[in-house]
């Protein structure tokens, strides 16, 4: 991905990015928008009221904020509740787009991109939907069928539709964007694990998925031989009401532990790290897989379509990172696999190269071309 910054080229067409909610759906727009920049287009960002606190790339762009909600409400009010909102902001966004003619409209999942994506298909503006999971997300579902380029960030993705005649969309896996930071990161080596080198974990749970971390890893840790503790250096996530319990967990363990609610520098504990333990969303598989580290994957059970489970699958089906389902998440089982994987170096230096493998660190650029050929494909006579 490029560096340098173009300055826009009022002869090229607009392009128009849609996103909102999750660092899943907003960090590969924002990686998208900055590849774009450099090569001097112009650009719009439409998102709903969450997007007023973006900074980067994406809060420097030309904004515009629409009416979204969640398509599956609480109930039959809520759901109906839920659709006349976005039914508001699709005219809001139609108005939006009317009025910025746009090229092409990429969309990055998430019901804030909904009104935009929707108002696209009913101006006939071309679509391209961004797919970070291995499972078709439900926003980008709804449209799949009609978009007229889906990109998606694994080889196999759930409920992507069959093109037909009236819909020959193409599908190109263009990988997952990521941070600036995480490509940077990627050139650091895979760090020794010679028998009296430090052992650097770092865990990751994200705000809905740390607290059985913080319930079930202080006790795994405690469990493992006492050589193996004496060279562990813990950086653990936890919420932030979990905080206090957490760092007491591991009080009188002798263990050395860093808790925190929020990590600024994930990028550089990421490139330390033997191994990584924590849920399986888009943003950090594709991480760990671009820095090339091994992970333990624990899938968050309640995430659409159990997305989660299928984004580790992937990973550990290319010898990049193991999987446990939370069911079976105990501080016995895990005590049990971490004593073998960090007793094993060739094990955990085999799975790092293969994350690596299964990496596309210019995913972004790989975005940014799937939206050039689509321009192309556009404007030819």
């Amino acid at each position: 991905m490029a560096t340098s910054t173009a300055a826009p080229n009022t002869a090229k067409p607009l392009i128009v990015l849609t996103a909102g909610g999750t660092g899943g759906h907003v960090f590969p727009a924002e990686s998208l928008a900055a590849e774009l920049q450099a090569r001097g287009y112009r650009l719009a960002f439409i998102t709903d009221a969450r997007g007023k606190g973006y900074s980067g790339v994406l809060g420097s762009l030309d904004t515009h904020h629409v009416t979204a909600a969640q398509m599956l409400g609480r109930g039959l009010l809520g759901k109906i509740a839920g659709a006349l909102r976005l039914l508001r902001g699709t005219i809001e966004a139609r108005a939006i787009l009317r009025r910025l003619s746009p090229a092409v409209v990429v969309g990055f999942g998430g019901y804030a991109s909904v009104p935009a994506v929707a108002a696209a298909g009913q101006l006939a503006i071309p679509t391209l939907l961004h797919e970070q999971n291995a499972v078709l997300g439900r926003a980008n579902r709804l449209f799949s069928a009609k978009a007229t380029r889906i990109a998606t960030s694994f080889d196999q993705v759930r409920f992507l539709p069959a093109a037909t005649t009236d819909a020959p969309q193409q599908v190109i896996k263009t990988g997952m964007p990521v941070r600036a930071a995480i490509r940077a990161a990627a050139e650091t080596p895979y760090p020794s694990l010679d028998a009296d080198a430090p052992l650097e974990i770092l865990i990751l749970g994200g705000s809905q998925g740390a607290r059985v971390l913080s319930d079930v890893l202080p006790a795994a840790f405690k469990a493992l031989p006492a050589a193996l503790q004496a060279r562990l250096r813990i950086s653990q996530q936890a919420r932030p009401e979990d905080l206090e319990r957490v760092r007491a967990s591991y009080a009188d363990s002798g263990l050395s532990v860093d808790v925190q609610s929020f990590f600024d520098d994930v990028p550089a504990r990421l490139a330390r790290a033997a191994l990584v333990i924590g849920r399986a969303g888009s943003s950090t598989v594709a991480e760990c897989a671009v820095i090339g580290r091994p992970a333990l994957f624990v899938p968050l059970p309640s995430a659409a379509d159990d997305h989660q489970t299928a984004n580790a699958q992937a990973m550990e089906a290319s010898g990049g990172a193991w999987m446990i389902p939370q069911s079976r998440f105990s501080a016995e089982t895990v005590a049990d696999q971490l004593a073998g994987l960090l007793s094993q170096p060739a094990t955990l230096e085999a799975a790092a190269a293969a994350a690596k493998a299964f990496a596309l660190p210019d995913a972004a650029s790989r975005l940014a071309d799937a939206v050039e050929t689509l321009l192309r494909q556009e404007t030819r006579p």
